[in-house]
């Protein structure tokens, strides 16, 4: 039983679960557009919000957290830079899922997640 378990398996187990939301993480931060299906894109959703949240303050404590998130410091670099001062008055919120209808190959509800 999952009593007070949170989160999505997403049919993986938890290392390859991790590096999938990691990895979907940099592309939304990266692209700032990504479809995916609607399950990935609420599970990542809480990923991106709180990185971006972390940035915010661009301190080096913040910079070593983000960069123990992401594989790379490219997104780390375009949170403090770029997206930390977009969304400076914003208290949360970065992200819109948008449904745009099913896959064609196993009726998947498709959505594209991107930052507002």
């Amino acid at each position: 039983m999952r009593h007070r378990n949170k989160g999505k398996i997403l049919d993986r187990e938890k290392a390859p679960r991790e590096a999938m939301l990691r990895n979907l993480a940099t592309s939304v931060i990266l692209h700032e557009k990504v479809k995916t299906t609607l399950a990935r894109a609420k599970a990542v959703r809480p990923l991106v919000e709180r990185a971006i949240t972390v940035g915010k303050k661009p301190t080096l404590a913040s910079r070593r957290k983000l960069l123990s998130v992401f594989y790379t410091d490219h997104p780390v670099k375009k949170i403090i830079e770029v997206l930390a001062p977009r969304y400076d008055g914003r208290p949360g919120g970065y992200t819109r899922i948008s449904k745009i209808g099913p896959r064609k190959n196993d009726a998947a509800e498709m959505v594209h997640i991107e930052l507002v």
